[in-house]
């Protein structure tokens, strides 16, 4: 089982590799490319390699047709929209991901943007560094903020990386609205948070943080009739997809001071491409793309590839699989 990695991977595991074959670590981080997905499908039938492990790679038709000796291949992410399914099922590929890897990383990441915005952190670091801070009281009136013990937390979605924001909001002393139309009010996801409508969450909420995957019908879901809802004096945070919050809407709301601000760390392309009418918002706080870049967001992937990996060389269903069919074919 000789194994191409392209995912950041720690060494515990690369060694576990080891023990099915001989294993190639080019993770994408150390050598800043991405694949064409044809070149890539020609070098693994090149060099004989029967496993792939990606993390921002495409898996795309062209690597199936050219991958000949290709069995088994992961996706370093919870989500599956840079990998082909179907053509991976036709040609006997079997595909695992790693839901949930960096859940905790996200989560965190989002109640650090609710303390910057609460708390004007980055915009007050920017006055101090640029010499700004002349008048040894103007800082407590410019920068005045609000605690979040006491506020209204809004989570449009409730998967794993919203009940973890929910863990968080209520482990400080916030009340945490949920809108998930795939969650029912009483159930364990829902414990401790009180399920709602969407209107309803927006109008009041102090937070309000975006936690749904993107598709068809969460596209374009947070538009400028939803933003109309919150309140002046209210936060945005995305972390989850740029298409399910509409920039132009988002920008015009923070332009005319719709609401009191907003925090972002998903965009259309990476980095932000320059024309964004997000950037030169003073009330808007960009990062770039860090939800999940945590040391541990990399020993859950990589351990949780393996035990797949470990479970198909064994001709056992890995725990993982994302094209469940392809299974039922290698069975006949």
């Amino acid at each position: 089982m000789n194994t191409l990695v392209l995912a950041p991977f720690t060494e515990i595991a690369l060694a576990s590799l080891r023990t099915f074959g001989d294993v190639v670590y080019e993770p994408w981080t150390e050598t800043q490319i991405l694949y064409d997905p044809e070149e890539l499908g020609y070098r693994l039938t090149r060099d004989g390699f029967e496993a792939l492990l990606v993390e921002a790679d495409f898996l795309f038709e062209e690597l199936f047709d050219t991958a000949k000796g290709l069995q088994f291949a992961a996706i370093c992410r919870a989500a599956l929209n840079q990998v082909s399914l179907d053509e991976a099922t036709e040609h006997g590929v079997v595909i695992v991901h790693t839901p949930g890897r960096n859940a905790q990383a996200v989560a965190e990441l989002v109640l650090g943007h609710l303390l910057g915005l609460a708390r004007h952190i980055s915009s007050a670091a920017r006055f101090v560094a640029d010499g700004d801070w002349q008048d040894p009281t103007e800082a407590y009136t410019r920068f005045q903020g609000r605690e979040l013990r006491g506020a209204t937390l809004g989570l449009v979605g409730l998967g794993q990386i919203g009940t973890r924001v929910a863990l968080l909001g209520r482990s400080i002393g916030m009340r945490v609205l949920a809108y998930d139309p795939y969650v029912a009010p009483g159930s364990r996801t829902a414990a401790g948070v009180e399920i709602c409508s969407l209107e309803w969450l927006l109008a009041h909420s102090d937070f309000v943080s975006v936690h749904v995957p993107e598709t068809e019908e969460t596209i374009g879901l947070i538009g400028p009739q939803q933003l109309a809802l919150m309140r002046s004096d209210a936060y945005l945070v995305n972390v989850t997809s740029p298409a399910v919050v509409e920039v132009n809407a988002l920008a015009m709301a923070l332009g005319h001071n719709k609401i009191a601000g907003a925090a972002m760390d998903v965009y259309d392309s990476h980095p932000i491409a320059p024309n964004s009418p997000l950037l030169g918002l003073s009330n808007m706080v960009l990062t770039p793309h860090i939800g999940g870049a945590t040391v541990e967001s990399i020993d859950r992937h990589s351990s949780m590839v393996v035990e797949d990996i470990q479970r198909f060389v064994a001709g056992k269903r890995p725990k993982r699989l994302a094209n469940p069919a392809v299974w039922r074919r290698r069975r006949r």
